[in-house]
């Protein structure tokens, strides 16, 4: 339950958020505005739900065991449901606000109150038509697959969905926002670097292929965050920097883009990503919360693919799918380091997040057991792998030399084979920090060494 001290503060924080929402109607709707306001009411109706639906969740069944403390604490599980579930409605209010402006010009005369149209020039279509309504049909794609991948993650926290079933439950949310995207949009040309124009030219049409891109990165997005886990808080965490890095990424594109004589194409989409991180933020603050070490409550998979899908319908309505992908390094690499279990060339268990040594109370890498010495050619890169003076993994060898077991492919793991067994919270706060560091000397290359490559910036 809510202490007092937080109850009190999160009221006021409310009552607050509320008066600046009212105060918006005063001028022109104040979207951005109205936006930090919704994120503060989305972060204190999290954080309440989250300490009043605990028990509820604990008595329908939806708990776990921390393995990795020493007394194995049953927890609540699947509570990123929450969280999206307040985020979603949050977006639901927040309709009005973007077009505030737009619905008053359309309905009373150019933006000024005081003057009425008539009913025949309403209904001719002379005004209305001035609405943007791809704007809006870009919005609520948004909402339709945010919609769409919160209720398959929930279906997946219950039913515990196999992963080669669950792998393409992001594409099927895509659906909406692809279709929008191709009737409001369309433009499958991407820009050739300026090296290789004499070969390809300036442009180049991609046609169903970068259709099949943004799938992809759909498909990406939400499954990357969600095999990066295991420890308290990482989901959470690395959600919270990218989606930080991308807010920058946001401003910064924002502030160098010019608004005279007209806002630059780029303004728009690039404030409808900013719409959508400003409360996902808030609701992924009051989940990390509780979800940090010593965690009291586990997000479950319906975060992992709620807080992917933010990130990949920011990334492609707001057109900037490639530098999206610049803050998600860390998980890339992750996925490629994981390849050779995830297709089965080295065993795969069910579970590969670090083994705790509850002697020690440290994280230590988790191995798979070969029950089968593997073959001489993946005998030798193994152990080329764990001779290296950076190592890829480590290995353990019986007598004759055969490999017995070897490190799961994890990030984690990986680390902990670097930096030897750690406690829990020191794991996630150096892998954190690590993807802070490589997303800001991302955006740092993406910003100032891009005319290296490109003819021009989209923000010029």
């Amino acid at each position: 339950m809510l202490s007092k001290a937080e109850s009190l503060s999160l009221l006021t924080l409310s009552i607050a958020c509320l008066g600046v929402l009212a105060n918006t109607f005063n001028g022109e709707g104040e979207p951005l505005i109205a936006s930090l306001a919704f994120s503060g009411i989305a972060f204190s109706f999290t954080y309440c739900l989250i300490q009043w639906l605990g028990q509820t969740f604990i008595h329908a069944g939806l708990k776990g065991r921390d393995m990795s403390k020493v007394r194995k604490p049953e927890i609540p599980e699947a509570m990123g449901g929450v969280g999206a579930v307040v985020y979603l409605l949050i977006l639901i209010f927040f309709i009005p606000f973007p077009f505030y402006k737009d619905i008053v010009a359309a309905t009373s005369g150019g933006g000024s109150r005081d003057v009425t149209v008539s009913h025949e020039l309403l209904a001719s279509g002379r005004v209305l038509h001035r609405f943007p309504h791809s704007k809006l049909a870009s919005y609520l794609s948004a909402l339709m697959s945010l919609q769409s991948v919160v209720i398959l993650g929930i279906a997946d926290d219950l039913f515990d969905i196999r992963w080669r079933h669950k792998l393409f439950i992001p594409a099927v949310a895509s659906i909406p926002m692809l279709v929008v995207y191709f009737v409001d949009y369309g433009v499958t040309n991407v820009v050739v670097p300026l090296q290789l124009e004499h070969y390809f030219g300036t442009l180049i049409d991609l046609g169903w292929i970068y259709y099949a891109y943004m799938a992809a990165v759909a498909i990406f997005c939400p499954n990357s965050i969600n095999i990066l886990a295991g420890i308290n808080g990482i989901e959470v965490s690395q959600s919270l920097v990218i989606a930080v890095l991308l807010l920058v990424n946001d401003g910064l594109s924002l502030h160098s883009a010019p608004a005279v004589p007209y806002p630059h194409p780029a303004t728009d989409p690039h404030l409808f990503s900013v719409y959508l991180l400003l409360p996902f933020i808030a609701v992924s603050v009051a989940l990390w919360w509780h979800n940090w070490y010593p965690a009291k409550v586990f997000v479950g998979d319906t975060y992992c693919y709620f807080a992917g899908m933010v990130f990949a319908i920011v990334g492609i309505l707001g057109h900037f799918s490639k530098t999206l992908l610049l803050t998600f390094i860390p998980q890339i690499l992750n996925f490629l380091y994981s390849a050779p279990q995830l297709v089965r060339i080295i065993p795969c268990p069910r579970h590969r997040l670090p083994h705790f040594n509850s002697r020690t109370g440290l994280m230590e890498p988790s191995v798979t057991t070969w029950h089968q010495p593997p073959g001489k050619v993946l005998t030798g890169v193994l152990k080329a792998l764990a001779s290296l003076p950076v190592p890829l993994l480590a290995i353990k060898q019986d007598d004759q030399g055969n490999v017995v077991s070897s490190t799961n492919l994890t990030l984690l793991n990986l680390w902990l084979v670097w930096f030897g067994p750690q406690r829990e919270d020191r794991l996630a706060m150096g892998v954190i920090g690590s993807q802070a560091c490589i997303g800001v000397i991302a955006l740092y290359t993406r910003h100032k060494l891009a005319l290296l490559v490109f003819r021009e910036d989209n923000r010029q």
